[in-house]
């Protein structure tokens, strides 16, 4: 079929579009910065003139080679590249319209999500085992790559698994339901097995290394899941400020990623009884990991309950510009789907 080659179409013109979405950092040796230098900030990470106004001199300074003297310059050479402060809120309405949204394969669900995953956002789902979390995620995979509503080219994917969930077979299946190729939609799906918080943060930075060689290629960064390994390095009350600490770092890397190379990230969470519950007569004693720090990074919220059978109900739990509403969907051998009445 002519959607074999997923992702090659509609590329082409998407191009000058993406390609002003970010400026370089190769843009400094224009203003006296040198290339090796560059090459320093690019190894940890910091490939855009926008991705050096997002990192705190702090940082910029403990990067090997980087001194208070080079580092003040490179701040100062990127305050005059890129715009500084404020723009009225029609011109950040215009910038909104880079954004797209990917759908869930369920039209209920999107309806639920405004249209589906948004990207320049963090979308978290939230749930008990068996609730889709990860079936949603494999679904994810293969939808972003079919060209969707406004324009949506489709693009590719990068997924870091921590509880070694990921199953290329199952991909497959969902292919089959869309009519498209395997071996093109799974040379679409970057991959990669994260085996501690740390191994995972610095994922993060291939990842975005990645967004910059390729730019406006990939569309979505699936985290499946974003807590697991924090819950294992990190363990007690006493080493509690110290996970939440790095948990809030490696959101703000997450957030900073999705806006700096407009992609939508999509992270999976677990759930813990709240022994505390109990005592408020709360309806349900579960509540999602990571505290009001994960609570707080994530832009919509989306809790995920056990339904009959193979449904599942997805509850819209926090959103700066979706009502809270409920919808319901089921789990097929073709991924996510509506419920057949």
């Amino acid at each position: 079929m002519a959607q074999d080659q997923v992702v090659e179409e509609n590329m082409e013109n998407m191009d000058d579009e993406e390609e002003s979405f970010f400026q370089d950092i190769d843009l400094l040796q224009n203003h006296g910065i040198n290339a090796a230098d560059i090459k320093k900030l690019k190894t940890s990470g910091i490939c855009t003139i926008k991705g050096v106004q997002m990192t705190t001199r702090k940082r910029m300074c403990e990067i090997k080679g980087i001194s208070e003297a080079k580092m003040e310059k490179i701040k100062e050479a990127a305050a005059k590249l890129e715009e500084n402060g404020f723009m009225t809120a029609l011109e950040y309405s215009v910038k909104r319209k880079n954004c797209f949204r990917i759908t869930t394969g369920s039209v209920e669900l999107d309806k639920l999500l405004g249209g589906g995953i948004e990207s320049m956002a963090i979308t978290e789902a939230f749930g008990e085992f068996r609730t889709g979390k990860t079936q949603l995620s494999h679904t994810l995979c293969v939808t972003s790559q079919l060209p969707g509503a406004n324009g949506y080219p489709g693009g590719k994917v990068v997924i870091l698994d921590t509880e070694n969930t990921f199953r290329p077979d199952r991909l497959k299946d969902i292919a089959d339901r869309f009519n498209l190729d395997h071996s093109a939609m799974l040379d679409n799906v970057l991959y990669a097995r994260a085996y501690t918080s740390e191994h995972q943060h610095e994922l993060l930075d291939f990842a975005a290394a990645k967004f910059h060689e390729e730019p406006g290629v990939f569309k979505l960064l699936i985290i499946d899941s974003i807590m697991a390994l924090f819950r294992v390095d990190f363990s007690g009350r006493g080493e509690l400020a110290d996970r939440q600490q790095k948990l809030a770092q490696m959101l703000s890397k997450l957030q900073k990623i999705s806006e700096e190379y407009n992609v939508a990230v999509f992270v999976t969470n677990q759930m813990t009884a709240d022994p505390g519950a109990a005592m408020s007569f709360q309806a349900d004693p579960k509540k999602p990991i990571g505290g009001h720090i994960l609570a707080h990074a994530s832009t919509t919220r989306l809790s995920l309950k056990k339904g009959r059978g193979e449904t599942r109900i997805a509850k819209i739990f926090d959103s700066p510009d979706m009502p809270e509403n409920e919808a319901t969907f089921a789990i097929s051998s073709g991924g996510i789907i509506d419920v057949k009445d």
